[in-house]
């Protein structure tokens, strides 16, 4: 995707999270019943991401209603672990100066909570992808589908209601941990298939801004 010049000032983005990967659930790397986090289940991590925007702005510039999904893989079976290598898919329904937004959003290049929370993970962006995106974050089987890339479907707790936290999202968003069913990657760069086999994935809400409040 071209690079589009944005101007500098603030941005807020808010709205539903429902993300999965290839972990047994519940994943080891959240937060549960308050206890932190640790490695992954087989130490190598490959997942994908899920955004949907119900408000956001950057500046003047409407982001409402827009989605980003964010496709990853790295490694912990090795120490520190590698950063994650990405692949970024935003919302093709948008104009070249939204698309653009999100990328340095959700990539954590736009500073704020993302670069707080998640951004310094980040490695190597092989793509931002433009791209026809579809989630289910609401109903009770959960959905991401990026078409021609990317397909995942969840249904089913497999934690209490707000007893699992998230980094991602951040851990003052509780959440509730889900039975995935299915987790493909038809993506040349980052391809994989999960099927016939639960994995984790976990659901909650999301709120980042470019000023960075105290977080509990």
């Amino acid at each position: 995707m071209a690079e589009v010049p944005l101007p500098v000032g603030t941005w807020r983005v808010r709205g539903s999270y429902f993300e999965a990967c290839n972990c047994e659930a519940i994943c080891p790397c959240r937060s549960v019943g308050g206890r932190p986090g640790g490695p992954s289940s087989f130490g190598e991590c490959f997942g994908t991401l899920s955004w949907h925007i119900h408000e956001g702005r950057w500046d003047d510039v409407d982001l409402s209603d827009l989605m980003v999904v964010m496709s990853l893989r790295y490694y912990d079976s090795v120490q520190p672990s590698t950063k994650w290598e990405v692949v970024l898919y935003v919302d093709e329904r948008g104009d070249d100066t939204q698309r653009a937004a999100l990328a340095q959003i959700f990539l954590g290049r736009a500073g704020g909570t993302v670069a707080e929370l998640y951004g310094p993970a980040i490695g190597d962006v092989h793509v931002v992808r433009p791209a026809r995106i579809t989630v289910e974050h609401v109903a009770p089987r959960k959905r991401i589908d990026v078409v021609g890339y990317v397909l995942v479907e969840a249904e089913g707790s497999a934690s209490e209601v707000g007893d699992v936290r998230c980094g991602i999202p951040g851990f003052d968003h509780p959440g509730t941990e889900l039975a995935g069913h299915g987790l493909r990657s038809d993506d040349p760069i980052l391809r994989w298939e999960i099927r016939g086999k639960r994995h984790a994935s976990f659901t909650t809400d999301f709120e980042y801004g470019s000023e960075i409040h105290p977080r509990s």
